[in-house]
């Protein structure tokens, strides 16, 4: 009952089910990091010289709950990870600030990523959810478990793309732009029956969410470069700030 409750909400801001809500729940169940793309995912994905692509406070909150809500349930902290083909400082902020646990750049062919994630991280294919928007991303999308579509309304013939090919769970009512990640955060958390919790123990300040808070802090965000067919561990410097 609970789970119709939230998918119709979904759906009313235009939100699409791939597969019935229920399999997508479960598979949850399995996710073991949650890897996102970046620009078009987190902002509309403009580029100019001298630019960077921006996030938003408002996605930072919905990725810092979606995580507590599943150390409220697991004991554990799902892994968060960023995989972009650019070098974006503000990607390199985020992840630092929020002690996500690792950022691939420059990554023009990203399967090398999940090669590299059951190496270090004894990561399968299937343990993985990929929020992607675009073309590039279909490599990694056709491999991982769990496929989150970051609707583009210009991008009609890859939408139908993707449903056709079975690509994708769910497909955002919002764009990028408009904070589709938290929209993606919430949802999980809905379907996992643990959103008001997680907001309780959160705005309460209860000893559940310090220790949460004390272990998300001993995280270290780790950064690798994608050279040729090589991944390779590089340090990330940020305004004078060595990472």
């Amino acid at each position: 009952m609970l789970t119709s409750l939230i998918t119709d909400r979904f759906r009313s801001i235009g939100g699409e089910f791939c597969v019935p809500p229920q399999e997508l729940r479960e598979r949850l169940d399995s996710t073991r990091i949650f890897l996102f793309d970046w620009d078009g995912v987190f902002n509309a994905g403009e580029k100019g010289k001298g630019a960077t692509s921006l996030y938003a406070e408002v996605d930072s909150m919905g990725l810092n709950m979606l995580r507590f809500g599943y150390y409220l349930q697991t004991g554990k902290i799902p892994k968060v990870g960023i995989i972009t083909g650019q070098e974006n400082h503000s990607a390199f902020h985020l992840a630092k600030r929020e002690h996500f646990d690792v950022v691939y750049y420059k990554f023009h062919h990203k399967a090398l990523a999940l090669e590299h994630l059951e190496k270090e991280y004894g990561i399968q294919d299937h343990e993985v959810a990929m929020t992607f928007d675009d073309i590039a991303d279909i490599t990694l999308a056709k491999r991982v478990g769990l496929r989150f579509l970051v609707r583009c309304t210009a991008a009609i013939l890859f939408n139908d793309y993707v449903r056709k090919h079975n690509y994708c769970e769910y497909i955002t009512g919002h764009e990028g732009k408009d904070n589709a990640v938290r929209e993606i955060c919430e949802l999980i958390l809905g379907i996992r029956g643990v959103f008001e919790e997680a907001i309780e123990e959160r705005f309460g300040y209860s000893e559940k969410f310090r220790e949460y808070m004390r272990l998300r802090s001993s995280i270290e965000t780790r950064f690798f470069v994608g050279h040729e067919d090589r991944v390779v561990p590089i340090e990330v410097h940020i305004e004078n700030h060595r990472y």
